[in-house]
């Protein structure tokens, strides 16, 4: 049995190999205090250690809204100048999400985001560094920092990696909100949806194409994907090569061709 952590600002839900993980400070839109990145980090711990196991996340916010981004009033309780040799305690906290961040993007398991409503700063981030984003037509998407004389300092970076660096300076650079339709145009996200029954089905199809796909192989191949422009491409390719031979050799690849030759489900091809 999956031993997940406790949580006090997370809504924890483990079905089979789908975990859903709903941000839960609906009245103040699911900003993100220290505890939520503590607890999101936590979470994200148990995923990559459970081996894949845990093969889908599905993030979502409570009450109607995905995240409205930080949670400024503690920022702001927070502030204070740093002590003779020792680092700057702001920098420390703003670096701590982008590590979050980091952690988020590389997890073996498929990251499904849910935008709904305010997608804001953090928010913003989370649906950037996700596998699938779906986003409800009327969401509300932005990066207001600047706006209250503050740089998106650890989004901005993974806002480039989504969309590239022309959209991703305009963005930045305006404060503008736009709709689910213009995160579709942009990249940013993927589906959308006009309803909870239109999601529920987009959802049914996803976790069955996901589970249909062998979980060691989805976690390489997304390690492989990531690869790209981080390291030298014929890195990326000597490195995809080992991860395909070690493939080849794994208990997946005869369940796999098994299966196709036998005209049936492969073994990890269940219901979540």
């Amino acid at each position: 049995m999956m031993n997940l952590p406790d949580c006090e600002t997370l809504v924890l839900s483990l079905d089979g190999a789908v975990l859903r993980v709903t941000l839960n400070r609906p009245e103040s839109r699911n900003s993100m205090t220290g505890a939520m990145i503590s607890e999101l980090d936590q979470v994200f711990e148990c995923v990559a250690a459970s081996a894949c196991a845990i093969r889908v996340v599905i993030l979502r916010g409570a009450g109607g809204h995905f995240c409205a981004g930080a949670d400024l009033k503690e920022v702001m309780s927070q502030l204070r100048p740093p002590q003779a040799d020792e680092p700057d305690p702001v920098a420390q906290i703003s670096r701590r999400f982008g590590s979050l961040l980091r952690k988020a993007a590389a997890l073996p398991a498929v990251v499904v985001a849910i935008c709904d409503g305010a997608v804001l700063g953090g928010g913003f981030g989370l649906a950037c560094v996700s596998d699938i984003a779906l986003a409800h037509v009327a969401a509300s998407f932005g990066l207001p920092e600047t706006t209250r004389g503050l740089p998106p300092a650890q989004i901005a970076p993974f806002v480039v990696e989504r969309i590239g660096l022309t959209q991703a300076r305009k963005l930045c650079l305006t404060g503008a909100r736009f709709d689910g339709a213009e995160a579709l145009r942009l990249g940013l996200v993927h589906q959308t949806y006009a309803d909870e029954a239109q999601l529920s089905q987009q959802i049914d199809v996803l976790l069955g194409q996901i589970l249909s796909c062998a979980p060691h192989a989805n976690a390489v191949t997304k390690a492989i994907v990531l690869n790209v422009g981080r390291q030298e491409m014929d890195e990326v390719l000597d490195d995809a090569a080992q991860k395909f031979a070690a493939c080849v050799r794994g208990s997946e690849v005869p369940e796999g061709l098994g299966a196709f030759m036998q005209k049936r489900a492969p073994r990890w091809a269940r219901q979540p």
